[in-house]
Parts: C-alpha cells; sequence; structure tokens
C-alpha cells in the first residue's frame, strides 16, 4: 500500500507542478522516477519515453501508467494515472475559475509569459540528459530524416512516427 501511495504521489507532483502539457511533464517524471525513487535506470527511462511517443494519447499519463505497472502491476498503474490526472484536473477546474475572474488583469498575461521560458528550459535540460543514452549515427540519420519530412515535407508527426517504427521493425532488428 504504501508503495502505491509513492506512485500517487509522485505522478501527482507531475501532474500538478507540469505547467505545458505532456512534453513539459517529462523532466519531473524522469526526476521522480529515476532520481527520487530509483524504479528504473535512466536507460530504461528512455525506453519507456520512446514506447510512450509510439502510442497515441498523452504522453504523461502513458508513461505514468508504465512506470506503475512496472513498479505494483495493475494497482499501479491505477494509482499512478490517478496520481497524474486527479490533482491536475482538480486544480485546473480551481484555476480555470480564478482565470476567468482575472482574465484581464495584466499581472495574468505576465506570470503566462512568464512561464514559456521555464518549460523550454525544462525541456532542453530533459534533452540534454537524455542525448548521450539515445544517440548514435542511426539515430542522428532518423532524427534529421524525421526533422526534414516533419518540416520540409509537411508529413504530420503520427505518419513520421508510424514510418519510425516500421523502419525500425525492418532495418534495425
Amino acid at each position: 500500500m504504501q508503495r502505491l501511495w509513492q506512485l500517487f504521489l509522485a505522478m501527482a507532483r507531475v501532474g500538478v507542478l507540469g505547467y505545458g502539457g505532456g512534453p513539459s511533464s517529462i523532466p519531473l517524471v524522469k526526476i521522480e522516477v529515476v532520481d527520487n525513487y530509483g524504479w528504473m535506470s535512466g536507460d530504461e527511462f528512455v525506453e519507456v519515453l520512446a514506447m510512450g511517443n509510439a502510442l497515441p494519447g498523452p504522453i504523461a499519463t502513458k508513461m505514468a501508467g508504465f512506470v506503475g505497472y512496472r513498479v505494483a502491476g495493475v494497482p499501479g498503474a491505477v494509482a499512478g494515472v490517478l496520481g497524474m490526472v486527479l490533482p491536475s484536473l482538480v486544480a485546473m477546474l480551481i484555476l480555470y475559475r480564478v482565470f476567468l475572474a482575472f482574465q484581464h488583469h495584466p499581472a495574468v498575461g505576465g506570470m503566462l509569459r512568464a512561464i514559456r521560458p521555464v518549460v523550454i528550459v525544462l525541456l532542453g535540460l530533459l534533452i540534454w540528459d537524455l542525448l548521450p543514452r539515445a544517440l548514435d549515427l542511426t539515430a542522428l540519420a532518423i532524427a534529421a530524416a524525421s526533422l526534414l519530412l516533419i518540416k520540409l515535407a509537411g508529413l504530420h508527426p503520427a505518419l513520421v512516427v508510424a514510418g519510425a517504427l516500421v523502419f525500425g521493425a525492418v532495418a534495425l532488428r
């Protein structure tokens, strides 16, 4: 029961503090899962992140479910997902009411402008930490091709993800 509570609290911290959505929550999940609790290694986290990105749906919720399942089976998956979703849902409902009341106040606009660079830094730190574990020459080639296909060819990212999965299954066995 203690482990389920730890899973719930770890994911609740991420859910409440992960401003900006799923991708900006990933560094916080890593801190909880790898650094704080040691439920998985950095390399295992990279694998979970890759699997989470390959599946449809919100990345942070998928990661919470996977980590929870890995730590404590189905009850752990439920605790992880509830921890990720429930506190932030309650906070969102409360903050939305406050936002509606003060949306035209200059301080609210200033707060929103100030938090964006923090989210960018969190994502940058995650990339900095994961790059040595995730990239080799093949990965760099896949990353470059993905960038070209998305930005220059205008392919939808989901198609690029699907293509990478097929390529990996066929060429990188």
